[in-house]
């Protein structure tokens, strides 16, 4: 009898022994945690980048298969001017107050 529980006793401090270095070491818990929050935010950042790739991808073929698109990008990138179209460009007087 008294031999079991000493084979309990050191099998009990054996196991808060693991206990303590799973919960307080620099490779346990801790470390898991940290690892899980990183993995969630570069998931998020690849699913933001994944958005923006497919964005840029239909921008991309609109580009090759639209006329439209193109002429578009031509005036607000290039500030050109279609054939039958009429430029105005808008200069404020000189010496009139701005309002706030």
């Amino acid at each position: 009898m008294r031999s079991r529980s000493w084979i309990l006793s050191i099998l009990a401090i054996l196991g808060l022994m693991m206990q303590a270095k799973l919960w307080l070491s620099d490779d346990g818990y801790g470390k898991t945690r940290e690892l899980r929050l990183a993995v969630s935010l570069q998931r998020q950042q690849n699913q933001v980048l994944k958005d923006r790739n497919s964005d840029l991808e239909a921008e991309m073929l609109n580009l090759k298969h639209g006329h439209e698109a193109a002429e578009e990008r031509a005036r607000t990138d290039l500030g050109m001017i279609g054939r039958n179209e009429t430029f105005y460009q808008v200069v404020p007087a000189s010496g009139t107050p701005k309002s706030e």
